[in-house]
């Protein structure tokens, strides 16, 4: 028996953004982005290929202003989006986690989709301000945003620096693998990975 698409749509409109996100969880990697921030279109693919998601972004944001307002609200819509797809979480293995180099930068990526907020961001020293048009200080507002809103502990590691590109795409790339890892099914798992029963 087929298992159904486990989707997550979410419409979100502000006074600062205008964002229009749906992930396919059960996916292949396909991606249409376009946030008006080169890089982070750049790194929404990546997360979206090396987990395997479909992922759909369209946003219309007061850059004008910065990118904080984008890419903390694409966080926040990813988030709901991420908890919307999982539904119940029954029969999913729960924790996933993807160690990603990228020459010379490597960064750890480890989830539970325990229904538990939470965010370690550790090690990221990273030195460039910006990325082309992309502020480096909002790679922590994304993930916050994301960890926040699909209520999954969260734990992200930089063990290795160098190239600020290679280290913030490292962790896109780490954080997609090690969902697709939390989010596939076991075949042993009976109803919701928890003793108290409940995610």
């Amino acid at each position: 028996m087929t298992k159904p698409q486990r989707i997550g749509t979410i419409q979100r409109r502000t006074k600062e953004t205008d964002i229009s996100l749906r992930l396919v969880l059960d996916g292949s990697g396909e991606a249409s982005i376009s946030t008006g921030i080169g890089f982070f279109d750049h790194i929404l693919e990546a997360f979206a290929r090396h987990g395997l998601f479909d992922l759909q972004v369209e946003v219309d944001g007061d850059l004008h202003v910065d990118g904080h307002h984008t890419v903390e609200d694409v966080g926040i819509c990813l988030g709901q989006a991420i908890q919307e797809a999982v539904g119940t979480k029954k029969g999913i293995r729960r924790f996933g986690t993807a160690y990603v180099p990228m020459d010379e930068a490597l960064v750890r990526s480890v989830i539970d989709l325990s229904g538990r907020p939470y965010l370690a961001f550790e090690g990221f020293n990273i030195r460039s301000p910006m990325i082309g048009t992309y502020d480096t200080e909002l790679t922590l507002e994304f993930f916050r945003s994301v960890a926040m809103q699909s209520q999954m502990t969260l734990h992200m590691h930089s063990l290795a620096e160098g190239n600020a590109h290679h280290i913030v795409e490292a962790a896109c790339k780490a954080f997609g693998r090690a969902l697709d890892e939390a989010t596939q099914f076991d075949p042993r798992v009976s109803g919701v990975p928890s003793t108290k029963g409940s995610l």
